[in-house]
């Protein structure tokens, strides 16, 4: 499953292109998860991998995982840091007026029986930022980059809809839901002292293309 999928791979890291609608922890309805799947990521080490970070389920791209203890806690440190560089790219429901922006909103957690948990604007919530620019229109939507400098849950999602106004495409939480989600995580770079960068790039989804998206123009 993941071999035309590993983007980087030394003795210390590897990124694959996750698949969207795999999570990356065993969800509570038991469904398949990397985690199951581990085993396929050794790559001729004894020692499963370990993810350094998470994605949403049904976002894809870009995750780093650690091949040793040493590895985890120096990519950890480097997270916490704030010393990862993260792209990623979702389509919009919508077109900002702007063609870039800076979102600090921080976040809180909110629950209600009807709805469940979502994440939500919340000036006592933790510290979330994510600098965002829009790269193509098509057919009233936009695809927008988005580079968040902190890691909080569902940040792109909340901020595309708080922080912009308008939801990501295909979001069942935050916009008004459809067959897939179109956020990806696209690249990611670990910059590790006296060593190159650990860095991935993830090509676009086929789903981005199949509604215009990420395609060269004809003509």
């Amino acid at each position: 499953m993941f071999k035309d999928r590993v983007l980087f791979i030394d003795g210390e890291a590897l990124i694959i292109d996750k698949p969207a609608g795999l999570p990356v922890d065993r969800p509570r309805d038991r469904s398949e998860s990397l985690e199951d799947l581990l085993d396929q990521l050794t790559f001729g080490f004894e020692r499963l991998p370990v993810p350094v970070h998470r994605l949403d389920r049904d976002t894809s791209g870009c995750l780093l995982l650690a091949r040793n203890p040493k590895a985890m806690k120096r990519f950890g440190q480097a997270f916490e840091a704030g010393q990862v560089t993260k792209r990623y790219v979702a389509i919009l429901d919508g077109v900002p007026a702007q063609e870039s922006g800076e979102i600090d909103l921080p976040l809180g957690k909110v629950s209600t029986i009807e709805e469940g948990w979502r994440m939500t604007h919340d000036p006592k919530g933790k510290s979330a930022r994510t600098r965002w620019k829009r790269m193509e229109v098509h057919d009233g939507r936009a695809l927008v980059a988005f580079y968040p400098e902190t890691g909080r849950t569902h940040q792109i999602r909340v901020h595309a809809l708080e922080g912009i106004g308008i939801p990501i495409v295909g979001d069942p939480v935050y916009g008004r839901g459809g067959p897939a989600l179109m956020l990806h995580a696209q690249s990611i770079t670990v910059p590790r002292p006296g060593k190159p960068d650990v860095h991935g790039d993830a090509p676009l989804p086929a789903r981005f293309h199949h509604i215009g998206f990420g395609r060269p123009a004809h003509g």
